[in-house]
Formats: C-alpha cells, sequence, structure tokens
C-alpha cells in the first residue's frame, strides 16, 4: 500500500525547502537514492521507523514530525501539553526564573505565532508606560502589539526598520508550513504601510552591533534591544514552539528609569 500523497507532497517540500538534492538527502539519512525516489513518487511506502528517519535528517519540528507519521498512517509520538500541565511544573519554575533574574528590565514567554504566555513586571511597566494598563486576561500577541498602527506604533521612532526586520523573522516561521503561521504573515501585512516599507528598498545603515527599539513618549526616551532563548532538549511541541524573549537596555538612560520604577514609592502615612 503506498503512501497518502500528503506524505510524498510533504517529503518533496521540505526536500525542496532545504535546498537539497535528492542524493544528498539519502545520504543524510542513510539510505538510497532509487529509495528516497520511490518513497517521492509514491511508489513505496515507508515504515515507521523510516518516517522518523527522514524527519531526523530533515531537521523538522516536532509538529512537522507527527504531521509526516499521520500522512504515512501511524500514529503521533510527540505529545502538545499545555503549558500549566502539571508535567510542566518544572518547565514553568524554570522560566518564572529566567523571568526573575532579568527584573527590572522586561522578559516575556510567547508560542510560535508570538501570544504572549507569561510576562515578568519589567515588561507589565512598560507596557503601562507606553499604552497604560490592561484588564487582567486581555489576549495578547506581540507580533500584532508591534506591527498594528495603534499599539506601539506611535511610540516606536524607528517602526519601519524594526518591523522590516520582524516581518522577515515571521517569513522565516511560515517555513513550518502551517496555517497558523500563514495567517499571522497575512495579518501582518495587511496592516497599513507594512508592505511598502518592505517593498520600499530603503536600507539604513546599521549604527550599532544590534538594533535597538527606540521609544518616545513625551519627553521619555527608552532604547532596548532584545534577546530570544529557547528550549535546549524539548519532547514536547509546546516546549519546543516556546520563546523567551528578554530586553536590555541599549543605553545607561534607560537602564536608569527601569530601575527607577522598578523601586516602590515611599508611604505618605506618617511613622
Amino acid at each position: 500500500m503506498a503512501p497518502a500523497p500528503d506524505f510524498t507532497a510533504r517529503l518533496r517540500k521540505w526536500r525542496r525547502q532545504r535546498g537539497w538534492s535528492q542524493l544528498e538527502l539519502a545520504g543524510r539519512a542513510e539510505i538510497s537514492q532509487r529509495h528516497l525516489s520511490f518513497l517521492e513518487l509514491g511508489r513505496a511506502k515507508p515504515s515507521r521507523e523510516m518516517v522518523s528517519r527522514l524527519a531526523g535528517a530533515l531537521e523538522v519540528s516536532l509538529r512537522e514530525h507527527n504531521a509526516l507519521l499521520l500522512a504515512s498512517g501511524f500514529a503521533p509520538i510527540w505529545r502538545e501539553s499545555d503549558l500549566g500541565a502539571p508535567e510542566l511544573a518544572g518547565v514553568r519554575a524554570a522560566l518564572d526564573h529566567m523571568m526573575a533574574q532579568q527584573e527590572p528590565f522586561p522578559a516575556v514567554v510567547v508560542d510560535q505565532h508570538w501570544n504572549l504566555l507569561r510576562s515578568n513586571q519589567g515588561a507589565v511597566r512598560l507596557v503601562e508606560f507606553l499604552v497604560g494598563p490592561l484588564a487582567p486576561g486581555t489576549p495578547i500577541n506581540m507580533a500584532d502589539a508591534l506591527v498594528a498602527p495603534d499599539l506601539l506604533r506611535p511610540h516606536l521612532a524607528n517602526w519601519d526598520t524594526v518591523v522590516r526586520y520582524f516581518i522577515r523573522s515571521v517569513e522565516a516561521d511560515t517555513a513550518d508550513g502551517t496555517m497558523e503561521s500563514a495567517a499571522l504573515l497575512d495579518r501582518l501585512l495587511g496592516y497599513p504601510g507594512v508592505r511598502a516599507i518592505l517593498h520600499s528598498g530603503c536600507e539604513e545603515e546599521a549604527d550599532g552591533p544590534v538594533l535597538a527599539m527606540h521609544f518616545r513618549k513625551s519627553d521619555i526616551s527608552l532604547q532596548m534591544f532584545t534577546t530570544i532563548a529557547t528550549l535546549g532538549t524539548p519532547q514536547d511541541i509546546t516546549l519546543q514552539e516556546l520563546r523567551i524573549e528578554a530586553f536590555f537596555p541599549a543605553d545607561d538612560a534607560t537602564a536608569t528609569l527601569f530601575r527607577k520604577w522598578a523601586v516602590p514609592e515611599k508611604s505618605l502615612r506618617p511613622r
């Protein structure tokens, strides 16, 4: 019984996306080129072991590994847990520790599509300064917040440059082949001015080793750069797709302001 057309299409798509010939992928998977050709043509059905070997050789995500298994008629092997699941308590503790260590500077945890999952107090203070307090439980998508015209954009002095760089990273994420990633990119490209800056061809000369986000509100200026971390050895789809983004001050004035915001105001009550 030959594999479903979806498997053969996925296999060809990932090989071509990696820019590899059949011979190169066959060598990486330690199979013959003839066997790989038969798999791509649907003339041979892969075993469960073969699907996993090809997924490993192609270095696809755990989510896509499951999709290849399902397309071949096998049950998925990687689970996708809720971040609040009891078995992920140790990971949540690690995330909270990382965000606490980042104080008083902002840090957030987002999923693959930039939905906010967790944040530290430094991030809360930054958001409240820029856009005001949010109602508890308000869903936040960090990509929309950055690119949309009415949230962070009015306060981001170098919005064009930052968004041009950010959209490229979202475009790279669409390589996972999911409808969610494609929908996010389409949504971001639909915001006013986004396609224009991507097609302008105007690349500013770099004025530093990293691109800093320059926020301005009233007479206050904040300059920050970010780092993004992921878990090193995830065995759960949710954990593989987590991103921990930490914001660092790009100048002394920004660092001083964040530290000032973190100090509680002195009580006015008489002693």
